[in-house]
Formats: C-alpha cells, sequence, structure tokens
C-alpha cells in the first residue's frame, strides 16, 4: 500500500494527514497558528517562523500517530496559504515575518531592502526549508507577481518586473501542480521527521487545492469553501474572465483554471469569534451552539448579520453588524444569523457568477470546516434551493495535497485519483417551507448595504456623507 504525506497550512492552523492510495487517512494532527501579528496599521504577519514550525510540529506528531510502515510513504504534498509574501536572506531565512494575504503590503510592488536575497510565496518558503530547492508552485502565484496567465511562467515582458517591483534573479523557478519540488534534507527530516530523501510535490494555492480535493474538475461542479476567506468556486479552462462577475486563478492540475466569486474575507472566522465571546460565559461546544440555534426560526427573528469584519479593498468604509435587535433574540439568534448572513452573502455571490458564465449549478458541494455542521448544511440547501453535498474527508485541502502527491509519485493520473480517492458523506436536501422564507429574504438582503454603506462611509468620517 502507498502513501503520501499531505500538509494543508490555512490562515488559522496547519493540518497533516497520512493518506493511502484510496483516499482513507490513517493518522492525522493539527497544529493552531499564533494570532497575526496587526501591531502596526496595515501589517498583518505570522509571527516569528509560525507558519514553518507549525508544519514541523504536526507532521512530527502525524508520524508518529502513523501505524503503517513508513517506508511505504511515497512522497509528500505541500499546500499553504495564497496571497502571502516573504522575504528571504541569502541563505533562505526569513528576513522579517511572513506577511499575511490580509497584510497591505501584499497588493502593492515589493519595496527592495538590500537585506532580501528571494521574494516567494509561503509555499515557495517552506519548499526551501524542507528540501534547500530554490523551487515553487506556479499555481499559487496570483496578485503583484510577474507572472504569465496563459503559461503559468515568469513573464517575457521586462515591464511586468518593473511593475511588481520583483527583479527575476530575487524569484524561484515554477514547477506545475504535482511536480517534484524537490527532495527532503537532512536538516528537515530531524525537524518534521519526514525520512530524508522523500520527494515533495507541488500542489497550486489552497483554494485551488481545496476545490480539487471535492473533485471539482468540471464546469458543472461547484465547491463553496468555508474557511476564514468563503468562496464559491468552479473549474474553467480560459485565463481571464469575461467580465467582474467571477475572477480566474490557476487551478490544481497543469492548465485548469480555477473560476472564483466574490467572497467573505473572515468568514468562519466570525463563527469562531462568536463562539470564543461566548466562553467568557461557560463553554459552549459547537455541538450546543448547532442545537440552540436549530431551535431558531429561518431568518433568526430579523436578526441579521453584515460579515464585513475586514472591509473589502474596494469599500474600505465597511465594517461588520448585527441589526435588528428587538429584545426577542439571545446568543443562539446570533449565532444562527451569523450563519444565515454566510449563506445568503454567498447566494448573492453565485448567483452573479452564474449570470456571468451563463450557467445554472445544480447542487453545490461544501468544503471547510464549516462543512462538519449539519445545520450549515441545512441552511446553506435552504437559501441556495439545492442540494448542499459534504464530502467525506472534511479537511478538503488536505485532500486535494495528497491527490497531487499520489499523481506526483506515479501512482494513479488526474482522473482516477479523484474517482478512488474522494467519497460523499452525506447530502441535505432544500426544505420547501425554510427555501421560501429564504427566497424573500435573499431578495431584502441583496439590497441592504444600499442603506448600510452611508451609515458606515459617515461613522468612518466621510464628509461627502450627509448624516440625517
Amino acid at each position: 500500500m502507498e502513501y503520501v504525506v499531505a500538509i494543508d497550512n490555512g490562515s488559522q492552523s496547519t493540518k497533516v494527514l497520512i493518506v493511502d492510495a484510496e483516499g482513507r487517512v490513517h493518522a492525522s494532527a493539527r497544529r493552531a497558528l499564533q494570532p497575526y501579528d496587526t501591531s502596526e496599521h496595515g501589517r498583518v504577519v505570522h509571527p516569528g517562523d509560525d507558519v514553518w514550525e507549525s508544519i514541523a510540529a504536526a507532521c512530527r506528531e502525524a508520524l508518529a500517530l502513523f501505524t503503517g510502515d513508513p517506508g511505504e510513504i511515497v512522497g509528500v504534498g505541500l499546500c499553504t496559504i495564497r496571497f502571502c509574501r516573504a522575504l528571504l536572506d541569502e541563505d533562505g531565512r526569513l528576513v522579517e515575518p511572513m506577511m499575511s494575504w490580509m497584510d497591505g503590503r501584499v497588493s502593492r510592488p515589493h519595496e527592495q531592502d538590500d537585506r532580501v536575497a528571494s521574494v516567494t510565496t509561503s509555499s515557495g518558503y517552506i519548499t526551501f526549508r524542507l528540501t534547500g530547492e530554490r523551487r515553487d508552485a506556479a499555481g499559487n502565484y496570483q496578485g503583484v507577481w510577474p507572472i504569465d496567465q496563459e503559461t503559468w511562467r515568469w513573464s517575457d515582458d521586462p515591464h511586468r518586473f518593473v511593475e511588481t517591483g520583483i527583479a527575476r534573479e530575487l524569484l524561484f523557478d515554477l514547477v506545475d501542480p504535482g511536480a517534484e519540488l524537490g527532495r527532503v534534507t537532512a536538516e528537515a527530516s530531524a525537524l518534521t521527521g519526514l525520512a530524508v530523501g522523500l520527494p515533495v510535490f507541488a500542489t497550486s494555492n489552497d483554494k485551488a487545492v481545496e476545490a480539487l480535493g471535492v473533485g471539482v474538475r468540471e464546469e458543472d461542479d461547484l465547491v463553496l469553501s468555508l474557511g476564514t476567506y468563503i468562496a464559491a468556486m468552479t473549474a474553467g479552462s480560459e485565463a481571464s474572465a469575461h467580465d467582474d462577475g467571477y475572477w480566474v486563478n490557476f487551478g490544481c492540475e497543469p492548465d485548469l483554471y480555477l473560476y472564483e466569486s466574490g467572497g467573505i474575507r473572515r468568514g468562519m472566522w466570525t463563527v469562531s469569534w462568536w463562539r470564543d465571546l461566548l466562553a467568557g460565559d461557560g463553554v459552549l461546544t459547537d455541538d450546543e451552539l448547532n442545537k440552540g440555534a436549530a431551535s431558531v426560526p429561518p431568518g433568526s427573528d430579523g436578526l441579521v448579520t453584515l460579515l464585513d469584519w475586514l472591509a473589502p479593498g474596494d469599500n474600505p468604509h465597511r465594517r461588520g453588524a448585527l441589526l435588528g435587535f428587538d429584545g426577542r433574540q439571545g446568543r443562539f439568534h446570533i449565532y444562527r444569523s451569523i450563519l444565515e448572513g454566510i449563506a445568503l452573502t454567498m447566494r448573492g455571490h453565485v448567483d452573479t457568477m452564474e449570470e456571468s458564465l451563463g450557467r445554472r449549478f445544480e447542487r453545490v458541494t461544501v468544503s471547510g470546516g464549516g462543512s462538519r455542521s449539519d445545520l450549515m448544511m441545512q441552511i446553506l440547501a435552504d437559501v441556495f434551493d439545492r442540494p448542499t453535498v459534504r464530502a467525506e474527508v472534511a479537511d478538503a485541502a488536505g485532500m486535494g495535497s495528497a491527490i497531487c502527491a499520489m499523481v506526483g509519485a506515479g501512482v494513479h493520473d488526474w482522473s482516477t485519483a479523484v474517482s478512488v480517492m474522494i467519497a460523499e458523506d452525506a447530502r441535505f436536501e432544500p426544505s420547501p417551507g425554510e427555501a421560501a422564507v429564504y427566497g424573500e429574504l435573499t431578495r431584502r438582503y441583496a439590497g441592504i448595504r444600499a442603506f448600510s454603506d452611508p451609515l458606515f462611509r459617515h461613522l468612518a468620517g466621510d464628509s461627502s456623507v450627509r448624516a440625517h
């Protein structure tokens, strides 16, 4: 039996799975990341060397729990958070803590620092720590990088390097999903427990890896990713979008692209925020929260949640809000309203994407930690008014990472890996009565920011908005 080690480094934690060729998980471990350092305005960084240390610790723990033959582990799949930026010195160590995707600097050209010998992504940095190679996954470059969207390689246009502030000599070489990045060094082996010489295989950006991990490879497939950043995604073959109803990212197979809807920043973070806030009044488990919220009627007795806890870049005045308190609502109403706010917001984004693409998705596959909640799955089925499906392995990015490693090691091709390694856990059908309630609420929710935006601009001190 062949096994792979699948690394899934997300915004809030690192998860490591040991998976066999049929998609069964034989061991797993998780390490929470430290809270972001936000001590300076616009600065959001991973403290110290937190990402690498969490990966090393989670690998050691998963391998310690693995009862199979370590000699049958044939590779490592590496998936890390997208849109991060790592500045490295000559020795490949961090010049400063890694910038999160929420850091304002990652959306601007790189500003040269004499200490910086390489500019790379989170996956490029971890690849170097594991293998000593200056290679990276081509699919993890999106945003302010001089990459050619058609070729998945660095641009031939010298102006792109000037625009992004990154000289070619500062950049790692690029490889496609499933290609080898390098082999585990003795130094990395001592820290992670991975065998010396074990091949490490590229994946892509974490959203694309997640989509692959639930089997999204065709144009009629849709996945809703319930992570710190929530988005809906489907597959496509074109490197650019037709309009602004969606945007195009690299996929997790060579020459396959990911079409992505608008999203919610700090989406499931908001769920965690409310759960943790309640901890001061006696700890409630997720099961208790879901049970209590299930007794609340659809619409949360008029309570509405706006999920701009982290404002989008094009509307920096926006803030998160809970509207509609009238004395009937309690903690479970707030919890359900947050879940409903996620579902209603994403229904609007998916409607826009469907209109742009000229297609309708017949079902919604849901991934991420939020998919483990039956209540969340049912709310999504009712709001979208179509079936929602949960994969057997909740860590979709971990499974996508495992698939890439299996393909890289020559165990499967892409189609076989997806068909053999991914299984459905549960399906939720819309309830006619609840779907009708949410249909009306969806229409109302779609226009709510026409009223809230002037208020938030006023609160932010925008003199062009007149208070009434």
